[in-house]
């Protein structure tokens, strides 16, 4: 019996229907196995993961594949974006044993959830040097027959092994001048000044790292930090990897140039990449960071946003082609024929503009749309006009699908894109998409312990735990909408799951950082991970958090914590900056101060303080956080015993335990965020 009908899993959904006798993660799977004796085939993916389809059609929708699992393995299916834990310690065990890993993830185990054997994709016939599937499975049952003891012997021995693993041993103290000097000078080896990024194919869009760089200039002025953001940010805005007709991201580029993206657009991708460029626009006034970070606004909202206010966490790759085939890309390409179909005369200048080549930039003469011309001049209206009708035609044409499950942690980075970018363009309606998806959160995901649930979909909470992640980023949208919004109760709830942190992910005699709670689930080994992945560690992103927290408020435990969590970024950010930037970024905050803004007026309508407020938003100091209200709200901590000047509006500037004197003019304030 399938038993995945009733999950709110949109992955574990689309295999509702397979003949394959699915469990979702439970005790209830794992009784089973040790009832019937039988080894547990866990099955890890993700609903927009092009290869997860590949394998779940020929294998798992294979009726006799099918039969051969019921009858000889308990089947367990997971989507490793609810549960990100599972999915962290089995990636462990693959990459430790076979030194590359990936999704889909297949992993062998016992009935006391202890891994002996370990994939990725398997094909459903042997080919390019790999078994296939079958051969697999009926290798397994034989080894689990014949050679019991042995397989129990290896699965303890890979426990063990796994127990005694330790992350790298932190600092005794967080990082300074000389250990961010040290990641810069180790990006600066990595970048690919022809290009911009850092590495090779595949390229991913670093934006962790652009966040450090860009913070890092704000500190210290240094130009080579700025120029590898502002150019990393141009090659990526201009190729394939950004959509050229209705903005956001693809997850990454498959070549060194940016032209061929992995065609899933990812929810964290587009909500990070829209707060980096909002930021170098900060930084800049690049009219295309303006652009690109409002088309990948108008993106998320458009696209990426449920009935009940949240956002979805990604759209697929592949989508019909129009003759029933689900092809990677097929939304998202051109050819030269379909241009001239949709733009008759203006076609040529089209392709021209968009880089479209009889040959093809992708697969079968198609090609993806980038921005190759450097030089030239083209007429503004016509490419306004060529930009709307491609995209109405786009618009006909059968959708990728949307994994329509909420995820905490990337609601809460999506907040904090669309708050500030409201912010700063003067986008009101973006604030109120940040507010709505930030209610959800409370409303559906809260609950009355103040404990996050890590997904929801169609407005029902899943059943799966918050991780470390989930409390960071979220905590940081809830401060990036205090700071736009001025409403103190988004701080309050940042220090509800805040306390959270600090009560149940923190080890007290370290200050390290745990991916799960003290009282989640024990799997075969709790997770700790203080590195980047597609989205900043839940350790950095916590800290970040606990930081934020305590300059609005004052807390020397808040305060004590992220530079506790922090050590880590000394001993990490000069060997892998590539891999720890969040956790830079967050120490450039530190080092800074982060300063504390507070500006008082005598009411949310009054012009000079809506000025003085912007000004301070737009303040480049790393991690600054501004408080906004009247002088005898109770708001915010950070607005105590501050009163107008001559009855004028005022902003306060604090920094290291000194005050600045109150300023009533903008231009005088932005020299003192300077």
């Amino acid at each position: 019996m399938n038993r995945l009908a009733h999950e709110t899993s949109p992955y574990l959904l689309q295999h509702a229907d397979n003949p394959v006798d699915w469990w979702p993660w439970s005790a209830e799977a794992f009784a089973e196995a040790r009832r019937t004796n039988r080894p547990v085939l866990l099955s890890v993916g993700y609903s927009s993961c092009h290869w997860c389809h590949v394998m779940a059609h020929e294998s798992f929708e294979d009726q006799a594949t099918a039969d051969y699992l019921n009858e000889h393995f308990v089947s367990v299916k997971v989507d490793r974006e609810e549960r990100p834990d599972v999915d962290a310690v089995y990636m462990e065990a693959v990459q430790a044993a076979t030194g590359h890993g990936g999704w889909p993830m297949t992993v062998f185990l016992t009935p006391d959830a202890e891994p002996f054997y370990f994939g990725t994709y398997y094909p459903p016939a042997p080919r390019h040097g790999m078994p296939s599937f079958r051969q697999v499975l009926e290798g397994v049952q034989q080894a689990w027959t014949t050679r019991h003891d042995e397989v129990s012997e290896v699965a303890g021995k890979i426990v063990r092994d796994l127990a005694q693993r330790e992350i790298v041993r932190q600092a005794a103290e967080a990082p300074g001048e000389q250990e961010l000097a040290q990641a810069l000078l180790g990006l600066t080896r990595e970048y690919d000044p022809q290009r911009g990024g850092f590495g090779g194919a595949p390229k991913f869009p670093a934006s962790m790292v652009l966040e450090f760089l860009l913070r890092h200039h704000a500190r210290t002025g240094a130009e080579g930090a700025l120029q590898m953001a502002v150019d990393t940010c141009e090659r990526m805005a201009r190729g394939g990897i950004y959509d050229q007709l209705g903005g956001g991201f693809a997850r990454y580029s498959v070549d060194r140039d940016w032209i061929v993206p992995h065609f899933e657009k990812m929810l964290y991708d587009n909500a990070l990449l829209c707060r980096v460029y909002a930021h170098l626009w900060r930084a800049t006034g690049s009219d295309l960071a303006r652009r690109v970070a409002l088309e990948t606004a108008d993106f998320l909202v458009r696209e990426l946003r449920t009935a009940e206010g949240g956002f979805a966490s990604a759209l697929d790759a592949d989508s019909d082609d129009g003759t029933g085939r689900h092809v990677e890309g097929a939304y998202y390409v051109w050819t030269p024929a379909q241009l001239r179909d949709v733009l008759g005369d203006d076609a040529e200048l089209a392709a021209r503009y968009f880089g479209v080549t009889e040959e093809g930039t992708f697969e079968h003469g198609q090609s993806v749309l980038q921005l190759p011309q450097t030089e030239g001049v083209f007429d503004a209206e016509k490419i306004a006009s060529v930009r709307r009708r491609l995209f109405d035609a786009r618009a006909r044409r059968p959708a990728p699908g949307r994994d329509d499950k909420v995820v905490a942690a990337w609601n809460g980075l999506a907040v904090a894109a669309l708050a500030e970018t409201g912010a700063y363009f003067g986008r009101p309606d973006l604030v109120e998409a940040a507010l709505g998806a930030a209610d959800l959160l409370v409303r559906v995901h809260l609950d009355e312990h103040a404990r996050l649930a890590r997904t929801s979909k169609d407005g029902r909470v899943g059943p799966n735990a918050g991780v470390l992640e989930d409390y960071g980023d979220v905590a940081e949208g809830f401060l990036a909408l205090a700071s736009v919004t001025g409403e103190g109760v988004w701080l309050d709830f940042a220090g509800l799951l805040l306390d959270q942190v600090l009560a149940r992910f923190t080890d007290p005699e370290t200050g390290a950082l745990f991916d799960t709670a003290s009282d989640a689930e024990r799997l075969i080994r709790r997770p700790q991970d203080p590195t980047d992945n597609a989205a900043p560690s839940g350790w950095t992103a916590a800290a970040g958090a606990l930081l934020g927290y305590a300059a609005h408020t004052g807390s020397e435990t808040h305060r004590v914590a992220a530079e506790r969590a922090l050590r880590v970024v000394k001993t990490l950010g000069p060997r892998v900056p590539r891999f720890i930037g969040w956790g830079l970024a967050v120490a450039e905050a530190l080092l800074d101060g982060p300063r504390e803004v507070a500006v008082v007026g005598p009411g949310p309508d009054d012009e000079r303080t809506a000025a003085l407020h912007r000004t301070a938003l737009l303040g480049a100091a790393p991690g600054a956080v501004v408080a906004c209200g009247t002088p005898d709200g109770d708001e915010f901590p950070l607005l105590a015993g501050r009163t107008l000047i001559d009855g004028a509006p005022a902003a306060y500037v604090c920094r290291g335990f000194v005050c600045d004197l109150p300023v009533t003019d903008p231009e005088a304030l932005r020299a003192r965020l300077a």
